[in-house]
């Protein structure tokens, strides 16, 4: 049978003190709803004036009773680096593909992504593998359709012209 946390008046008054102080519209909510229950409300009345799912009271509860004010005092963001492969993993990903565009092959976004997604065991977006590269000091270089000085169709044709009469 799970166990029944009991909160005693004056940490509900406590908790009650420090909603008076917070703007965070979620963080309020947690906190009443462990106030409400130091009031002696069941799950389900707290669920239906905080909108929280009765689990959810009753996880907050836990966590209160467990781990102090300050957990529910959190905002929930984590930040901070989620990449899956360390700096070293990556550096050695990169250098397969370093030595394949040093010999002069054309390397896509998509090959690197597949290799990337193998060795993580998860599928990333695009966006992921252009951060690695990013990372990596790697830059987009890529061969020209056509060379940008390139003379006219009607220039190349006149040279032509003007090469087959000098050899007569």
């Amino acid at each position: 049978m799970p166990k029944a946390y009991q909160i005693r008046d004056e940490n509900g008054k406590e908790i009650r003190e420090k909603m008076k102080t917070v703007k965070n519209k979620n963080i309020y909510r947690r906190l009443e709803a462990v106030a409400l229950r130091s009031e002696g409300k069941s799950n389900t009345e707290i669920a239906e004036i905080t909108k929280y799912h009765p689990k959810r009271v009753s996880q907050l509860v836990s966590q209160y009773c467990n781990e102090g004010i300050e957990t529910l005092m959190s905002d929930g963001r984590k930040g901070g680096n989620h990449r899956y492969m360390s700096q070293v993993a990556e550096t050695e990903l990169l250098c397969k593909f370093k030595n394949v565009s040093e010999a002069g092959q054309i390397i896509t976004v998509s090959d690197i992504r597949a290799a990337y997604d193998k060795k993580t065991g998860k599928p990333s977006a695009k966006s992921t593998v252009y951060f690695l590269l990013k990372r990596h000091g790697w830059r987009k270089v890529m061969p020209r359709s056509r060379h940008p000085k390139k003379a006219s169709e009607e220039a190349i044709e006149a040279s032509k012209k003007l090469t087959l009469e000098s050899e007569k």
